[in-house]
């Protein structure tokens, strides 16, 4: 299935994480298995977290814009669970246990 995943663009221009994990690397067109990271302060949800659509805004900063550093990924994922969330979290999420990712555009988009 297409989802859509809001990651952080480092200035060498890969990709990553915006929270759990930082230092992981994401490439483009390989397919990565997701790893289970518990992480104090943080919501114990192993997986990818995907959206439906590319909308996310309890991302946004105060003033409505996305950090300069986001970046949507259009991604690919299998062997996933639906999670359901409210609307203000931007819907139900997508946590797959594998994604591959297929291209980006600007979070400034949205």
């Amino acid at each position: 299935m297409i989802a859509y995943k809001l990651m952080r663009q480092r200035k060498d221009g890969t990709l990553g994480p915006l929270f759990i994990n930082r230092r992981l690397r994401v490439p483009i067109g390989e397919w990565m298995e997701a790893e289970d990271h518990p992480t104090k302060g943080y919501a114990h949800r192993p997986g990818w977290h995907c959206t439906f659509t590319p909308w996310a805004p309890h991302l946004k900063q105060k003033n409505g814009q996305f950090a300069p550093d986001r970046i949507w990924a259009v991604v690919k994922v299998d062997d996933y669970d639906i999670y359901d969330r409210p609307l203000s979290q931007g819907g139900s999420w997508i946590l797959a246990r594998q994604l591959k990712v297929l291209s980006t555009f600007s979070a400034y988009l949205f």
